[in-house]
């Protein structure tokens, strides 16, 4: 089907699950991140006080995600994805009304769970259920919600800052999301049931059958995709994450590598369209082994860069590694496990790239604390991105004839 048919005939579902992703903003880093000047100001937190109610939060959101991800196969995505949109609406309602630093535990686990778990999962899963041959179109096109929340809601806050209070934004966010559950409603109002969407796609995995939650932690594959799934979320969101401290050690100005990032949504952005072509052509399992590889030598030029130039040659790669990452891995659970259970089994993978969002932070910061600072730390981390690409190749490589091999 040609692309421009695709979009019009699929329009209300890329749609819905477009407005999912970009909802999922008001629970990610990169939008909570903004605030945390105002917040350790206003409750009177050291980084490290903060960093700790960060990770505690986004971890606790990870364990909560393994059980309720499986609600995706059960309930369609308009009526799940409605309540998610209302408690992500009373999550920041209560940042707005947080009377202590006590609450912001309990404050940042509904953002993280309500936003970066449960919204982007619903999203996700929806696309890769409601389509087979063009899957890959469909989940890049969704993801482009992430991408343009990721470019505008930071500069958006930014400019807000000195015209309102802080608590007034996360107000507004809240009314926002609200409005948004009818558009939603509208949008998905012919969706069929998640059990009718698999039977009628029957979109097997390997040995041509549909796996349950339970047998795929079982099956060896699982486990060799892990580090796969944890390593992009980790170590990206380390990179955001200690942007002030690499431009430091760097010398550079913190502004001047700001300045860099919407040319690194951009080069997200390409990477995410053409990754759905990709993957639609070659299939997840041809293609989901070289994601890492323009990660790793992002992370290898950045370290090396002495001027901000080669600096955006690193994450200008490192912007392709995050397209293709956001369409491929999320094929690749549909194509080699089947779409009947994949709410269950994906809410696997969304928790572990939840718990690689806590980490991250926290394993690069205290690196710092021992002398090793993150323009070091980047050697190692694309040393990490190789192995994981040499043990996915394998792996991947192994089980590829299963996809053809009755049960």
């Amino acid at each position: 089907m040609r692309t421009a048919d695709f979009l019009r005939d699929n329009a209300p579902f890329l749609a819905a699950g477009a407005l999912l992703t970009f909802c999922s903003s008001f629970g990610q880093t990169y939008l909570i991140s903004v605030f945390a000047g105002v917040i350790r100001a206003e409750f009177s937190l050291s980084d490290g006080d903060w960093g700790r109610i960060y990770g505690i939060g986004t971890l606790a959101s990870g364990l909560v995600m393994i059980w309720a991800g499986v609600l995706t196969d059960h309930f369609r995505a308009r009526y799940l994805g409605a309540v998610v949109l209302v408690l992500l609406a009373g999550a920041c309602l209560a940042m707005a009304a947080a009377p202590g630093a006590w609450t912001l535990p309990f404050v940042i686990f509904a953002l993280r769970f309500a936003g970066q778990g449960m919204t982007s999962h619903i999203a996700v899963v929806a696309m890769a259920r409601w389509f087979v041959a063009s899957r890959g179109r469909a989940l890049s096109i969704a993801a482009l919600g992430f991408a343009v929340g990721e470019a505008l809601m930071p500069l958006f806050i930014v400019f807000m800052f000195d015209i309102v209070d802080w608590r007034v934004l996360w107000v507004g966010f809240a009314v926002f999301l609200v409005l948004m559950v009818p558009v939603l409603s509208l949008l998905l109002r012919m969706e069929r049931t998640p059990q009718a969407a698999a039977a009628e796609s029957q979109s097997v995995g390997m040995f041509l059958r549909h796996w349950g939650r339970g047998e795929a932690m079982r099956h060896w594959l699982f486990w060799v995709m892990v580090p796969a799934v944890f390593g992009p979320s980790a170590w990206i969101t380390a990179l955001f994450f200690q942007q002030v401290h690499l431009a430091g050690t760097k010398g550079w100005s913190h502004a001047s590598l700001v300045a860099l990032f919407p040319l690194y949504t951009s080069v997200a952005i390409g990477a995410t369209i053409a990754s759905g072509f990709i993957v639609d052509r070659f299939g997840s399992a041809r293609s989901i082994p070289f994601v890492h590889v323009p990660m790793a030598i992002g992370f290898v030029v950045i370290g090396l860069s002495e001027n901000l130039c080669s600096a955006a040659v690193g994450l200008s790669f490192v912007a392709t590694g995050h397209g293709l990452n956001a369409t491929f891995p999320n094929v690749f659970w549909a194509e080699f496990y089947g779409t009947r259970n994949i709410g269950g089994i994906k809410s696997l993978a969304t928790a572990v790239m939840v718990f690689g969002s806590a980490f991250g932070p926290w394993i690069t910061g205290a690196l710092i604390d021992f002398g090793i600072p993150f323009e070091d730390q980047v050697f190692g981390i694309a040393g990490l991105f190789v192995a994981t690409m040499i043990l996915v190749w394998f792996g991947v490589r192994s089980a590829r004839p299963a996809l053809s091999a009755p049960s």
